[in-house]
């Protein structure tokens, strides 16, 4: 039961920096190019959504709290994509 409990964590761990590692090159390419075309801000509210979902479950679990941090960390940079979805789509209207 420990190993499974541990094999777990490991795995979800890899989801996390798999998907944390995307968003990144996500933010830095809007940076770079200052365009938004092809982002689609509902599809950041989602999976924004569901990290929360997955903290909540960590939370009302009580185990494998650290792994809420990683969450956040993710999280946030969604978020600052999202943020910069509308900079950049506010500034390019005008």
């Amino acid at each position: 039961m420990v190993l499974a409990s541990l094999v777990s964590e490991f795995l979800e761990l890899g989801m996390l920096v798999a998907f944390g590692c995307s968003w990144p090159f996500a933010i830095w390419r809007t940076v770079k190019a200052k365009r938004v075309e092809g982002k689609s801000p509902h599809f950041m509210c989602i999976v924004i959504v569901g990290y929360l979902f997955g903290i909540s479950a960590h939370l009302v679990e009580g185990t494998k709290l650290w792994l809420c941090g990683v969450y956040l960390v993710d999280m946030m940079l969604v978020f600052t994509d999202l943020m910069l979805y509308f900079h950049y789509s506010y500034k390019n209207k005008k």
